[in-house]
């Protein structure tokens, strides 16, 4: 049972963003300092990725530790409605491994950045610069 009410609850679910989060515009800030430049949300590549640098043939996904299913802390499940959210975060992962395989096979390197990993700036830029190098 919601402890609030259903109108509540749905503007508070309408406010969560899919696009230009804080860790993904953490991501793209340090990209920018690394003087990458990039396009954002391409609707022509499977799963709209985050972060595309099509002179580099790479993709960027920056996942939410909840919505994505990561095993981190950050990815507690809700007390209420367990069944409802254990299959949206299944289904969430499923179609996040479609569309990886889908970019894999049209020749993109793709990196999944977690929510979770945003927080340690130096070892976010390490990564991204060892993803950039390679």
């Amino acid at each position: 049972m919601d402890t609030i009410s259903e109108a509540d609850r749905s503007a508070l679910m309408g406010r969560i963003r899919s696009k230009n989060t804080r860790p993904e515009i953490a991501v793209r800030s340090i990209l920018h300092r690394l003087g990458y430049r990039f396009r954002l949300h391409r609707k022509d590549l499977p799963g709209c990725p985050d972060i595309v640098l099509p002179k580099y043939r790479k993709i960027i996904l920056v996942h939410g530790c909840f919505w994505h299913g990561h095993t981190c802390r950050l990815a507690s499940k809700p007390k209420s409605n367990q069944e409802y959210w254990t299959a949206k975060i299944k289904s969430n992962q499923v179609r996040d491994a479609r569309n990886l395989d889908i970019l894999r096979r049209e020749g993109w390197r793709v990196l999944e950045i977690w929510e979770c990993e945003v927080r340690v700036v130096d070892g976010l830029m390490e990564k991204l610069m060892t993803f950039m190098q390679s």
